[in-house]
């Protein structure tokens, strides 16, 4: 069932769903951007639809609702510990197509990866409703069409805001009482068909491709070019590396919490093991690994889609101006030049 709504009549709606849940959407920050005087749009609460910014994309992913940068996990003191709490609200979650293709790679790696759920993702995600913001951007750095993920029906309701109101399709009937006595509407979600940015996925034939890919002198140029600050994996929305640190709250560290934290594979020191071992030591090898894993591992392993959903961000937020579509580009080309070679 379709409605259109005023700002004012979603703003009631708003408030009705308060009660029970709690909403976020991605909301702009003045002033807490990159650079001085400048904005960022990441997600966080919201209580008015004006709050949520619906015209551009935001610069960190929805992930972090149900994957904070950091979180506690439990705390604990020399007799016991005791799990961190979490929200007793359920949740709903404005997300653009892309998102929700990512929050399903998200779900694939925390939820039966090997048999086993990762308790603190799953306590949230049980609570989560998805609102699909239709998207209508031009984004140069986007590329969901190349990806598969312009399109989805994994939602409860859907949105679009146009001339000042809301047009919402309401799926999930739980809602359906918060829209009583609205204007009907016959709106039903559009998606992308066509984007600026478009990406050819590499075909690795073989194993014996995929070792000399691995070896390839394209990815030197990286060592030259990437900082390995982690920007790229911060704002991606499918990246799940994550540490977890004991903060101590006295002096024999008897009392304290542990905390899982957001990590990046693109930083030097992660492959860091016990002994003084290491491994991918320059930022050519750690963006193999990086573009590997988005473009070919991740679906050789599961059988079905790349982890990578071409939402851009690692594009817009890398500091040298990398770009995923140019490595991608290049890797196809590495690949036909080793395929060429062993076919002579």
């Amino acid at each position: 069932m379709g409605y259109k709504v005023s700002f004012d009549e979603a703003n009631q709606i708003f408030a009705g769903l308060s009660s029970e849940y709690e909403i976020w959407a991605p909301k702009r920050f003045p002033g807490k951007g990159r650079y001085s005087d400048t904005d960022i749009i990441r997600y966080d609460k919201v209580k008015t639809v004006e709050e949520i910014v619906f015209d551009e994309k935001s610069d960190f992913p929805a992930k972090e609702v149900l994957s904070p940068i950091t979180e506690p996990l439990f705390y604990f003191t020399e007799d016991e510990y005791r799990e961190s709490k979490v929200t007793s609200k359920k949740i709903i979650i404005f997300m653009r197509p892309c998102d929700i293709a990512a929050q399903q790679r998200q779900e694939r790696i925390y939820l039966g990866n090997g048999g086993f759920n990762d308790m603190y993702y799953e306590r949230m995600h049980e609570k989560v409703k998805i609102v699909m913001m239709q998207c209508d951007l031009d984004d140069d750095t986007c590329f969901c069409v190349s990806m598969g993920t312009n399109k989805t029906d994994n939602y409860s309701m859907a949105v679009v805001c146009q001339d000042g109101a809301l047009k919402v399709e309401v799926k999930d009937e739980v809602f359906a009482p918060y829209f009583e006595g609205k204007t009907a509407d016959d709106y039903t979600p559009s998606f992308p068909t066509e984007n600026k940015t478009k990406v050819t996925m590499p075909e690795i034939p073989n194993k014996e491709v995929l070792t000399k890919l691995k070896s390839h002198p394209m990815w030197e140029e990286y060592n030259k070019r990437c900082i390995s600050c982690g920007s790229c994996t911060v704002a991606c929305s499918t990246c799940t590396c994550f540490t977890t640190t004991d903060i101590a709250y006295n002096e024999n560290g008897s009392v304290g919490e542990r905390r899982r934290t957001t990590a990046s594979c693109q930083i030097e020191g992660f492959t860091d093991m016990a002994g003084g071992h290491s491994f991918r030591n320059t930022a050519g090898d750690r963006m193999r690994y990086k573009v590997l894993h988005k473009f070919h591992d991740y679906k050789e392993r599961f059988k079905d889609y790349h982890m990578c959903v071409g939402c851009g961000r690692c594009i817009s937020r890398c500091p040298e101006f990398i770009s995923i579509t140019a490595t991608v580009d290049k890797m196809n080309k590495a690949i036909a030049e080793i395929v060429a070679e062993e076919n002579k």
